[in-house]
């Protein structure tokens, strides 16, 4: 056997999957960025802030809100079912739908549970109302990551 083609065509496909996923990580960076402003522009003061300074509530939210965002890009990509370019098109157009649709319920949720949000993200202590919110992103997450499905 010829050692030296299997390692050139190994190597071509090796590259090829080294590609595929440094394209497939900056869109998710990208994405995930995306939903950080997001959820950033739907909750009280600037998350950035809150998250640097160590606000529990504000993490906690923070976190299950790029969590979600996780679950919908991964299933994009593997909705493409290996087609790169489809794959990609997936990622960044269901993504963007998924932080669109994620924000805008998990506000409704907001008011519907009644949780203070300001209270939440500005509170020196974990309070019990950060899981509720926490949960609500990473469920609307599921259910978005499903739909893609």
């Amino acid at each position: 056997m010829n050692t030296t083609f299997l390692a050139a065509a190994d190597m071509g496909t090796l590259g090829k999957g080294v590609g595929a996923i440094c394209l497939y990580a900056l869109v998710g960076l990208v994405l995930m960025v995306a939903g950080f402003y997001a959820v950033d522009l739907s909750t009280p003061g600037k998350l950035r802030e809150l998250v640097k300074a160590g606000k529990p509530n504000a993490t906690y939210v923070t976190a299950a809100g790029m969590l979600s965002m996780a679950f919908i890009i991964v299933v994009a990509i593997y909705a493409a079912g290996g087609r790169l370019a489809e794959g990609v098109t997936y990622a960044v157009v269901y993504g963007l739908v998924g932080i669109i649709a994620q924000i805008v319920s998990v506000r409704v949720l907001d008011l519907v549970t009644g949780v203070d949000m300001e209270e939440l993200m500005y509170s020196e202590v974990f309070l019990p109302q950060a899981r509720v919110i926490g949960a609500c992103h990473i469920a609307l997450g599921l259910i978005v990551a499903m739909a893609v499905l």
